[in-house]
């Protein structure tokens, strides 16, 4: 099965913005380990089946928290570390950041830098690719830089990944 991404990219700032109150807030990633993979559950608003996604032993899965609090979920990204490049497979934000009641901005943002960082550190230059959903081509290219290659594959290049990794990781954040 061919997994799309369909996170929307709300805003790009220098890590997550609480909503109420316009509060910069800094963010760490962290890889996940089996007993918080099994506490994230579909019942709970998680969109993804990211027990079935843990299960690959090739994907990597990361987990967005706020640095104040670390217990406060933000999003999950699951990455595959290729020859050339990293590969996303899955992101969500948490139940808590989507839709109109959302609590924080820029979590979508946030996990595509911390993938082109991920790529940078292995020495692919922050090179990442991933699979859209055809309805969002169009606003991953124009708020994440994004290039289309066909058929909802996507890539973002070193230099709009440098940008994104110098927007995210200026401020110590991860």
């Amino acid at each position: 099965m061919r997994k799309e991404l369909s996170i929307e990219i709300d805003i790009l700032s220098e890590s997550v913005i609480a909503v109420q109150t316009g509060k910069i807030y800094e963010t760490n990633a962290s890889k996940v380990e089996a007993k918080f993979i099994n506490s994230i559950h579909k019942k709970d608003g998680w969109k993804f089946n990211w027990k079935k996604e843990y299960k690959n032993q090739s994907h990597l899965i990361y987990k967005l928290t706020l640095k104040i609090d670390s217990n406060i979920i933000l999003g999950l990204i699951s990455i595959e570390i290729k020859e050339d490049h990293v590969q996303v497979h899955l992101i969500e934000s948490s139940p808590l950041n989507v839709g109109k009641s959302k609590v924080y901005l820029g979590i979508g943002a946030n996990l595509f830098a911390f993938a082109c960082k991920v790529s940078e550190d292995k020495g692919f230059d922050g090179n990442i690719g991933f699979i859209s959903k055809t309805s969002l081509v169009e606003h991953y290219s124009l708020n994440l830089g994004a290039i289309h290659l066909g058929s909802g594959k996507m890539i973002i290049r070193e230099n709009i990944a440098k940008k994104l990794i110098q927007k995210y990781f200026s401020h110590g954040s991860h």
